[in-house]
């Protein structure tokens, strides 16, 4: 029986269809506090689809998602208070500098983590750059500015479309120190990616969609 305290998202029976085109069906999956999720799949196979839908941004064409128990198309301002989604486009405002950007999207975040979006810029290692127009920077900076948006919120659930695109290696081995930090502090991550990653915490369950 599920209990509303336990940080459980779980969905069953899910199905997704896009432009009259069954992308899956009968998906199952569970994910709890403290576990990581990959999703893995050729292109065109639904991978970006689920995402959207176990962020509540689409439905399901069958199937449900429940978190804590709770449908989450039931209470979905709730929901997304918890959820924080980085797609595999940025949302990076390029006539801004990287603090105005962050501080944006700090002023539309549910719940603040009481981390400055300068502390969250220089943890990215993009210190020097805070105020540079995001035009003038590179895809990898300008990637590191959208993950950083992680570090100002806390969202229990993470949900990341191809987190490490653009990424150079200091790059990824910053992001999976943080999604190894969010795991230790019972948070759930799920996410895409075409790169093995190391988790410290222990390899990511693994979901595979067939083309």
């Amino acid at each position: 029986m599920d209990s509303e305290n336990h940080a459980r998202l779980w969905a069953d029976d899910l199905a997704c269809e896009r432009s009259d085109r069954l992308l899956f069906s009968g998906l199952n999956l569970e994910v709890n506090e403290g576990e990581a999720l990959q999703v893995h799949g050729p292109n065109g196979s639904g991978k970006t689809s689920l995402l959207r839908i176990l962020c509540g941004l689409a439905l399901p064409a069958a199937g449900e998602v429940r978190w804590r128990g709770v449908d989450i198309f039931a209470s979905p301002m709730d929901y997304r208070a918890e959820i924080l989604y980085v797609g595999h486009h940025n949302g990076v405002k390029l006539e801004l500098s990287p603090i105005e950007n962050l501080r944006v999207a700090q002023a539309f975040t549910a719940r603040p983590s009481g981390i400055s979006p300068l502390h969250a810029l220089e943890r990215f290692g993009l210190a020097g750059f805070e105020d540079t127009p995001a035009r003038a920077l590179s895809a990898g900076q300008r990637r590191r500015i959208a993950l950083a948006r992680l570090l100002t919120n806390q969202a229990r659930i993470w949900v990341l479309d191809e987190p490490f695109t653009a990424l150079d290696r200091s790059g990824v081995k910053i992001m999976e120190s943080i999604i190894q930090t969010q795991l230790r502090a019972g948070g759930l991550v799920i996410f895409t990616t075409h790169q093995p990653i190391r988790l410290a915490a222990g390899p990511a369950k693994a979901l595979h969609l067939s083309a």
